[in-house]
């Protein structure tokens, strides 16, 4: 007669459609969870730029770099608004 073995194959997480679905419910949930944190960080920054923006304007846009960072800051609030815009629907 052949002892059983010490090391038990229960320790080893199951190999199937089981463990598969549960894998994808996990990623299902992580995307949902990161998404909407994206979302919620998109609104709020596309809410408080514009605050920003306009000690800018008020100081003229003459200087290059104060145009070049009035205009980034405007394309990020532009992605701001586009990825946030789902938020609390």
């Amino acid at each position: 007669m052949s002892n059983p073995s010490p090391l038990s194959n229960e320790s080893i997480g199951p190999s199937g459609p089981e463990s598969d679905r549960q894998r994808e419910q996990r990623l299902r949930r992580l995307a949902r969870s990161v998404k909407g944190s994206t979302q919620f960080l998109s609104f709020w920054v596309a809410i408080a730029l514009p605050f920003v923006h306009l000690p800018l304007l008020a100081q003229g846009l003459g200087d290059p770099r104060i145009t070049a960072t009035f205009l980034v800051l405007l394309a990020v609030n532009v992605c701001a608004l586009y990825v946030g815009h789902g938020y609390k629907r």
